[in-house]
């Protein structure tokens, strides 16, 4: 067997947060093995069933290495035994961090992650060398050892085991044999939730709304583990708060549910979507509680990465565009046309909201070839044109280049044929010396609403 062991940086004071935080990264590691545990305030996993899908022991360890450094990990250590890599990380001296940058602090993702790797013919030397607290078994006793003269693990060993179990329990005994691979270890492995909802309380009251994305922030990060263990994507977030107990009568708990056109794991984004509206939102009294709830799970593996420049595309993609615009603007101002089976050039396509009608993927649109000599912009309303024996002006007289083109539709809606928008005209492409091309049509003698003349339907560029 081999473990990995990792110790997150500092947690925070609150006992929920960093209990959040041990969680959120076992989440994470479960994308590497499915034996991952929460130990000691540091998370595990055994990786020996994982190195040949990730092409041997060095190639997952340096990338184990490279992505632990964005998941808040402070170092890392990995040995033949869980003990020894957990001992490994409390009793060695880890390396300061080095700067990747020229500022104090480096990014997360160019820092190097402190590694203490102990090959399998050092594991006795190394545990020998170990100071006695790096073993949690033997951290309570650790001064009466220390004055005993076992300073470290190796004398420690080296004691009788009948007066190490009459005097200190079995239990020591037992976690030494463990952590030089002569016993057995065994775990609760973490399991992942069927469903995503999570709950964090804040020490404070929040006053703003704006002030909820701290620990939405804390939650999301939980959210995109949880997605990157069941290889699964979202296509919404619900955010509940709850106010606090002597307003809570007076005030219900609100919720913010954030949807998106197609399923994601891009948390970043999401955040985003959830900070637009929560800069609109008023609060009806404190909140001291809030809960995120993910909707629309779909299955959603990984892509396979092309080496290919031009198709790793940086920033965010036309469609979260779209969403983060339709947050700000409101979804009834960011629009998207879709083509309609209709020959009436009125009743031809229809709007919807952009950020929740995503368009096909892969397939191109159907356009049928009849509307490629239709204008691009048509009036709301037909402009009646000026007549000069019986021929029309627009600023000038118009020249009929092409027609007609007869489009007669709408009566099958039956009823009133005005009310039911029927359609009998005969379009014509004109041009005007100072409009250009225009789109002019004459309502044909045989309809039964026909109006008399010629009018202006639609302009070119």
């Amino acid at each position: 067997m081999w473990w990995i062991a990792f110790a997150p940086s500092p947690p925070p004071p609150e006992p929920a947060a960093a209990e959040a935080s041990l969680q959120a990264l076992s989440w994470w590691a479960l994308q590497f093995s499915p034996r991952v545990c929460v130990q000691e305030g540091c998370v595990l996993l055994e990786v020996s069933a994982s190195e040949r899908l990730f092409d041997g022991r060095r190639a997952l360890l340096e990338r184990l290495r490279e992505q632990a450094a964005d998941q808040e990990v402070q170092a890392m250590a990995a040995a033949p035994t869980a003990l020894a890599a957990l001992g490994l990380l409390h009793g060695m001296p880890l390396p300061a961090v080095p700067d990747a940058g020229d500022g104090p602090e480096a990014p997360p993702g160019l820092r190097q992650l402190p590694l203490v790797d102990c090959p399998a013919h050092q594991l006795r030397a190394t545990l020998d060398a170990l100071p006695v607290f790096a073993l949690a078994a033997a951290r309570p006793f650790a001064p009466t050892l220390v004055r005993l003269g076992c300073a470290t693990l190796g004398p420690l060993r080296a004691l009788p085991r009948g007066g190490i179990s009459r005097r200190f329990g079995a239990g020591l005994l037992r976690a030494l044999d463990q952590a030089y691979g002569l016993a057995p270890e065994s775990f609760d492995w973490t399991v992942l939730p069927e469903q995503f909802r999570l709950r964090l309380e804040f020490l404070g009251r929040i006053e703003v709304a704006a002030g909820l994305m701290f620990g939405a922030h804390r939650l999301l990060r939980q959210l995109k583990a949880w997605l990157l263990a069941r290889q699964c994507g979202a296509t919404g977030v619900v955010l509940h708060w709850e106010h606090d107990l002597q307003r809570r009568s007076e005030a219900p708990s609100g919720s913010l549910t954030v949807r998106t056109a197609e399923a994601t794991r891009d948390t970043t984004h999401l955040a985003r979507l959830l900070a637009e509206h929560l800069d609109r939102t008023p609060l009806a009294a404190p909140v001291v509680a809030i809960t995120l709830e993910a909707i629309g799970v779909e299955a959603r593996p990984d892509a396979t990465p092309s080496l290919l420049p031009e198709d790793q595309a940086q920033g965010e993609t036309l469609q979260q565009f779209i969403e983060r615009l339709s947050a700000r603007l409101g979804p009834a101002k960011v629009l998207r046309p879709e083509a309609l089976a209709d020959h009436r050039p009125q009743r031809s396509q229809a709007w919807h909201q952009a950020a929740t009608s995503a368009p096909a993927r892969n397939t191109a649109p159907a356009f049928p070839a009849a509307l490629a000599q239709q204008p691009p912009w048509l009036l709301r309303q037909p402009m009646a044109l000026a007549l000069l024996d019986e021929a029309p002006l627009l600023q000038g007289p118009l020249t009929l280049l092409a027609g007609p083109e007869r489009i007669e539709a709408g009566w099958w809606d039956g009823g009133d044929s005005q009310a039911a928008d029927a359609t009998a005209r005969d379009y014509f492409l004109a041009r005007s010396e100072h409009a250009g091309l225009v789109w002019i049509y004459r309502e044909r003698k045989s309809s039964e609403h026909a109006r008399q003349g010629w009018f202006l339907h639609g302009v070119y560029g």
